[in-house]
């Protein structure tokens, strides 16, 4: 079953409705405040509880640039000088391993 773009396995569980499901949801964003959940499986605990088995989808980023000391997804807020340092600065490749002996 999918709720909410999560993927969600009831094991040896009956009656648990959407409503339950998203209060389990809202209890792991509490650890977990930006992280989307990817899978949650819900079993019996051995304590008479609920367990919960989930992970967490991967977390977006952008590139990030290192620039005389500064960390930065984006260059649009830079003045002319920066700018011109980030173009005239060496840029270094990867080289095709097959090719280097």
């Amino acid at each position: 079953m999918i709720v909410n773009g999560t993927e969600i396995t009831i094991k040896n569980l009956e009656g648990v409705s959407e409503q339950e499901i998203l209060a389990y949801m809202d209890y792991i964003h509490q650890d977990n405040p930006a992280d989307e959940i990817k899978t949650l499986e819900l079993s019996p605990a051995e304590n008479g509880g609920v367990s919960l088995d989930y992970t967490l989808r991967p977390p977006k980023f952008q590139r990030i640039r290192r620039i005389t000391g500064y960390l930065v997804g984006t260059i649009d807020r830079w003045n002319n000088a920066k700018r011109a340092e980030e173009h005239d600065r060496v840029k270094h490749g990867l080289r095709n391993a097959a090719a280097v002996h």
